[in-house]
């Protein structure tokens, strides 16, 4: 009802509301996505559980919550089965936009396929503005690829990269795709969801299209529950590897061509040098 008008200042135009208009401020809740790394308290940042303990609702995988052992009592406690992930990360932003301090749990990292991604997608898609108010917080954890590279030695002492077997949401065409890239690149490869009880098959193509650009005799890991109860941690090698020795709680990671493997007190340790013994041999 009253044009732009521009000062030296200031500039300043009137409206009018055909309705009268909700003021009210918005609930500010908050969300903390928190990664518990590979499930162990030891290997839990103090950053993650302060979020914890300072949360009002904690929302994930029921086994993910149990993780959170005695930090999550008193809490209320959202269970979610697996395959619930969007429900998961909208009744997270749902809860702190009432108001409430949230932390949704991930194991590993949240960023690595977890729920962060997942999250800014949903809020960069909506409209509601509730969701749009609440404070959001991302807390890293240990990634299963840097728990397992922990127990072997250290096979991302060089480039590396991570891929998923899982088909569910990349087709296999894209992966496959991929693996033939990190093998034309000579990258150690972790391997996430590297087998289930219906998809058998992808583990043993990607090895053989890993074959196809390094040894056999290529050293592999094989880590299971690192960090919780029933850790195992096995190597072997590349020709051997078969679906049978992996499942959904494994991770599977292929050294490059240039990664060892040596006995040290009867047990093997994996490396991959980055170069600083083949410089100092050419300063000499």
């Amino acid at each position: 009802i009253v044009a732009k008008t521009k000062s030296k200042r200031a500039t300043c135009a009137v409206a009018r509301s055909p309705k009268v208009l909700d003021v009210a401020p918005l609930p500010s809740g908050s969300l903390v996505l928190v990664g518990l790394g590979p499930g162990g308290s030891a290997m839990r940042s103090p950053e993650a559980s302060r979020a914890i303990a300072a949360a009002t609702d904690l929302v994930g995988y029921g086994y993910y919550l149990d993780l959170a052992g005695p930090l999550g009592a008193g809490k209320a406690r959202h269970d979610f089965a697996l395959g619930e992930e969007e429900a998961r990360c909208r009744a997270a932003l749902d809860l702190a936009g009432e108001g409430k301090r949230v932390v949704l749990l991930c194991s590993g990292d949240p960023g690595i396929y977890a729920m962060a991604s997942l999250t800014w997608e949903l809020i960069d898609e909506a409209a509601d503005p509730t969701w749009h108010a609440v404070d959001i917080a991302v807390i890293p954890g240990i990634s299963a690829l840097q728990a397992a590279a922990s127990r072997a030695g250290a096979p991302l002492g060089h480039d590396f990269c991570a891929i998923s077997l899982s088909d569910l949401l990349t087709p296999w065409e894209v992966i496959a795709r991929r693996v033939k890239a990190a093998a034309d690149g000579d990258f150690v490869v972790a391997f996430y969801n590297p087998v289930s009880k219906k998809r058998r098959q992808h583990l043993a193509d990607a090895r053989d299209i890993l074959l196809d650009e390094r040894p056999g005799s290529t050293p592999v890991i094989i880590a299971r529950h690192v960090g919780r109860d029933g850790e195992a941690v096995r190597v072997t090698t590349l020709e051997t590897l078969t679906p049978g020795d992996a499942d959904m709680m494994s991770l599977v990671m292929v050294g490059s061509s240039q990664t060892r493997c040596f006995n040290r007190a009867g047990r093997p340790v994996v490396y991959t040098p980055r170069g600083y013994a083949a410089k100092r041999g050419e300063s000499a």
